[in-house]
């Protein structure tokens, strides 16, 4: 396990790292307006962001397929997921996905408590969903309709490659022929024939 994880701390200690700093000293200095977002601006910008990085991400998957092994199969050497494995991507698609993330709220021009608070909930939702466990509190069990994917799905997703791209909601799934559910009940016939076939 330490053998298989020394490239990403290097690739963490070659790109993100110093891509870390350069946004740091690189990025304009932002100027606080003197308000802070009311709860309805804070929640329309997460949900925005939420909603841009979605799109970017799914069309990310979609154009790469054909470059899957370059790309993402390093994300998907672990077919049952954990919490590190959220960020065992390669290096072309880490870049991308943290161009994105940090770009989206300039884009859309977010207060800075509003892309702060993306950031954390961005981070905590793709380690929920890579955690392994579908608990009543996960974020897909609290917003309604299945529109938000969670743990069950991201793991579908691991199993097979082609289903569940987008990372947040299942929307671009059901629309592109990606989305597949996830069920814990299974029959007796359906266990012993996936046991034993």
């Amino acid at each position: 396990m330490l053998v298989s994880s020394f490239p990403h701390f290097v690739l963490n200690m070659l790109l993100v790292l110093p891509a870390s700093v350069a946004q740091c000293t690189w990025r304009p200095p932002v100027t606080l307006p003197d308000q802070v977002p009311t709860l309805v601006e804070l929640i329309t910008g997460v949900t925005g962001n939420l909603l841009l990085f979605d799109f970017q991400y799914f069309i990310w998957n979609l154009l790469h397929h054909w470059l899957y092994m370059t790309f993402h199969a390093i994300h998907h050497n672990y077919s049952a997921p954990f919490v590190l494995a959220t960020q065992c991507l390669g290096g072309w698609e880490l870049v991308t996905v943290c161009f994105w993330t940090t770009l989206n709220p300039v884009i859309l021009r977010c207060h800075l408590l509003t892309t702060c608070v993306f950031m954390v909930l961005h981070v905590y939702v793709s380690v929920e969903d890579h955690c392994g466990y579908d608990f009543p509190w996960s974020t897909s069990r609290l917003i309604p309709f299945s529109i938000y994917r969670g743990p069950s799905k991201n793991d579908v997703h691991h199993q097979k490659l082609n289903k569940n791209i987008a990372p947040y909601f299942s929307h671009w799934d059901k629309i592109f022929g990606t989305h597949a559910d996830f069920s814990f009940s299974y029959s007796y016939s359906e266990l012993v024939t996936n046991i034993y076939l």
